[in-house]
């Protein structure tokens, strides 16, 4: 892999990720922009416990740009774009609009492909694995920050989940903070080991999901994909790699061989789930243990796939006990959810 980096106008940095050669990635980007300057403030809910952040620059955000003003194509036929080169593979910049920048974290955005029309599915497996090895990079990057307490690389895909920007793209998240999510997580985790001498929670619950059968979706050699026992969303997955690891960069190397292949075939069926031709929208969250944690070792790397779409037509919307108290109410069996992405298994 050929990393290259450089910076914007306003002295936000890029970087681009190539198999091999990168002819033409030192064109200079040549819009003029003033100094970034994002104001963002974290703040403290003392009743959860828990940070928010306010961003109010966000407003002013593209939104839904027509293709021919699309910020993240490369720069062409004298369009100045996000990207001044006139073609990339992956590329990785500071988001100009983050929602935590500077003391309070890093915002980045992950650029799949050159090509505006294409989705993570529709890529080949080499690209596939440019991606995984550029979210590997920018993890160890990133965790090596002052400040920085978690990495969170992520996918939105699609407007029904809020999606601005139709290009293929993914952003990543440092945050100054562990989340709240994955604090839970490690809560729970050592609870479990409290009360069963030692034994690791996400070993058993992946144990569990081998042992009933009737939510496992995929199986390879490296990598597990099963519907959680308990699933939130209608159509909901979890990836793990079978040799537990905290974070991307402790992955083996087997593991990152089979990675794209997998990971592919689940995109893949998830775009037939409903089979009504449409793009399946999904978020596509890694979750990695915190970057100095006392027991991030016992956390594991594992990815979390799921759509908002419960029907062909039909999404589910976050109501009254989901955005009130977090409480979901899942309408579609984890069981069936399973077992209809077994269906949709590609030739």
């Amino acid at each position: 892999m050929k990393k290259t980096a450089t910076r914007l106008s306003d002295g936000r940095e890029l970087l681009y990720y190539d198999s091999h050669g990168n002819a033409g990635r030192d064109a200079p980007d040549l819009r003029g922009l003033p100094p970034a300057a994002p104001a963002v403030e974290v703040r403290h809910d003392v009743l959860l416990g828990e940070h928010v952040a306010i961003a109010s620059h966000r407003q002013d955000r593209t939104h839904l740009p027509p293709e021919g003003a699309c910020p993240l194509c490369p720069s062409r036929d004298g369009r100045l774009t996000e990207i001044p080169a006139a073609d990339y593979e992956v590329a990785v910049l500071e988001n100009r609009f983050p929602s935590f920048a500077g003391a309070t974290g890093r915002c980045e955005v992950v650029c799949f492909t050159a090509d505006h029309h294409a989705s993570f599915a529709g890529l080949g497996e080499d690209r596939a694995a440019l991606v995984l090895a550029t979210w590997t990079d920018r993890t160890a990057a990133l965790s090596a920050r002052p400040g920085v307490a978690q990495v969170y690389c992520f996918e939105n895909r699609g407007e029904e989940i809020g999606v601005t920007l139709a290009h293929p793209h993914g952003q990543i998240y440092a945050y100054p903070f562990v989340t709240p999510r994955t604090a839970r997580m490690l809560e729970t985790t050592a609870a479990h080991a409290a009360r069963t001498g030692g034994r690791n929670l996400f070993d058993d619950a992946v144990a569990r999901e081998y042992a009933d059968g009737r939510r496992i979706v995929l199986d390879g050699d490296h990598w597990v994909a099963h519907v959680p026992y308990a699933a939130r969303w209608p159509y909901e997955v979890h990836l793990h790699p079978r040799r537990r690891v905290p974070d991307l960069t402790a992955l083996g190397d087997a593991a990152r061989r089979e990675f794209p292949r997998v990971y592919l075939d689940l995109l893949r069926r998830f775009d037939r789930l409903f089979g009504d031709g449409r793009p399946t929208p999904y978020v596509s969250a890694w979750h990695q243990a915190p970057v100095r944690h006392p027991h991030r070792a016992e956390f594991a790397l594992h990815l979390e796939l799921f759509t908002v779409r419960r029907a062909a037509g039909k999404l589910k919307f976050l109501a009254g006990s989901e955005s009130g108290m977090n409480v979901f109410v899942n309408d579609v069996p984890p069981e069936a959810a399973a077992r209809r992405l077994r269906e949709v298994a590609g030739p």
